[in-house]
């Protein structure tokens, strides 16, 4: 058997040694920590996400907790100053002279031995009757659904 002939292998041709710098910088390798541009711009923006995150919630808290005690605030003052209102009207409450004044006015008292007199204007007879008029109509005779429809349908 004849052996054929095979032609002898030939070795690559020797290659140049490269720089550290343009391997790291060279196709796939990423550049810096391993990561290429596109891999450094997500991380990025995940980072920016996740401190954006962690500071809304606080933030959202303080706020609300802003705009509460601002309303607790204008409250308190304003019950400071229903306070100091009645406190003034205690006061004159103590006077008897203003609570004799007070019945009076409102309640139409005499001392004994005087003679009470009301004057009425031509206008006044109205305004008495307004006055004295209940503020709800009287109710109807309808079954207690049909005046609960009513009131809620407002008529």
């Amino acid at each position: 058997s004849r052996r054929a002939a095979v032609p002898p292998r030939t070795r690559p041709a020797a290659r140049k040694p490269q720089s550290k710098a343009r391997t790291r910088a060279g196709a796939g390798t990423g550049g810096a920590f391993g990561m290429t541009g596109t891999r450094r711009a997500a991380l990025l923006a995940m980072v920016v996400c996740a401190l954006a995150l962690s500071i809304a919630v606080p933030l959202r808290t303080y706020l609300a907790q802003r705009e509460e005690l601002r309303d607790v605030t204008a409250s308190h003052e304003t019950l400071r100053a229903e306070v100091a209102e009645l406190e003034r009207r205690k006061q004159e409450l103590a006077d008897p002279a203003h609570v004799e004044a007070e019945a009076r006015r409102r309640l139409h008292y005499v001392r004994p031995g005087e003679t009470p007199y009301i004057v009425q204007l031509p206008g006044d007879a109205e305004r008495e009757l307004e006055e004295q008029r209940p503020a709800t109509k009287p109710a109807e005779d309808k079954a207690w659904y049909e005046q609960l429809w009513d009131s809620a349908a407002a008529r």
